[in-house]
């Protein structure tokens, strides 16, 4: 019998800012022998070859953001205006990464004017009939994700520690369906995005709302059983409520050009790490071999 192909997608965008912080942090910055900073590459390849090694996936993609401008700027002007620009010494890693990528064996996938969150949804959009997906990321917004075939392992600590979040799991915590949740984000906004949802309900509220009325159409529809307090509130954020809802909301329809057999993982062959290493990619090669046979 056919075993059921597992699917890892990686957020590469978190996990290379998370790399780039955990080491610029304390100075560290790994230099390449052209003088271009490459600690947080070092870290994203090390943390997905870790993350592979953990898993044993049969397929793997790595998620990209094309570009800091998406369809949500359009919709929104202030949409993540809020973030700082990245330090001079990361942004030559954005390219880097994919091309380190490349180099192993990974299948990049990214979309112009779109997030990676975005590619991430849509992927499991397409495979989630197919195949068991796991996605490994740090951003809490994908838990609308969730399905049946379908977990999210959020990162905790290191290389190896994971918060794993499953159908069950999310409905034991929230007392709600996975796709609700972006019904309360609308109500709570997101501050790291830069968007406030219905300014005066927080996390809890908002999570109560949803809970009672299903969805945020449930709870206008029931307006007038709301206390006047939060009835106010509402009225008067009309207009960024929807918004926001549409801002949360993950885009499951990008094209996926790739087909599930582009995505099969690679054998590891030890002339792609001596290649890595000669271009000054010492750590990840050294990790490569402390973690799996290489051919």
């Amino acid at each position: 019998m056919k075993l059921q192909p597992h699917l890892l997608v990686i957020d590469g965008m978190a996990l290379l800012f998370r790399s780039f912080y955990a080491t610029s942090v304390m100075g560290h910055y790994q230099y390449l022998p052209d003088g271009r900073a490459s600690n947080g590459v070092q870290g994203f390849a090390r943390h997905v070859l870790t993350a592979q090694s953990i898993v044993k996936p049969s397929h793997l993609a790595i998620c990209w953001d094309m570009g800091t401008q998406t369809f949500r700027n359009e919709l929104f002007r202030e949409y993540k205006s809020n973030r700082s620009a990245p330090p001079e010494e990361m942004i030559p890693q954005f390219d880097m990464a994919k091309e380190v990528s490349e180099w192993i064996g990974w299948k990049n996938i990214g979309e112009i004017g779109m997030e990676a969150d975005d590619c991430i949804g849509s992927i499991v959009e397409k495979w989630k009939e197919e195949a068991k997906i796991t996605i490994i990321s740090g951003d809490r917004d994908l838990l609308q994700l969730l399905n049946p075939a379908t977990e999210i392992a959020f990162t905790k600590k290191g290389y190896s520690e994971y918060d794993v979040y499953t159908v069950e799991r999310f409905k034991s915590e929230y007392a709600i369906e996975p796709h609700q949740f972006v019904d309360v984000k609308a109500f709570m906004g997101d501050s790291s995005d830069g968007y406030p949802g219905v300014k005066g309900i927080g996390p809890k509220t908002a999570l109560q709302l949803i809970q009672k009325y299903g969805s945020v159409d449930g709870v206008l529809k029931n307006l007038e059983e709301l206390k006047p307090g939060q009835r106010n509130k509402i009225a008067e954020n009309m207009e960024m409520l929807k918004l926001s809802y549409q801002l949360a909301s993950i885009n499951k329809n990008v094209s996926i050009k790739a087909s599930l057999d582009e995505l099969t993982v690679p054998n590891y062959k030890a002339e792609t790490f001596e290649h890595l290493a000669s271009k000054g990619f010492t750590s990840i090669a050294k990790h490569a071999h402390s973690l799996m046979p290489i051919v």
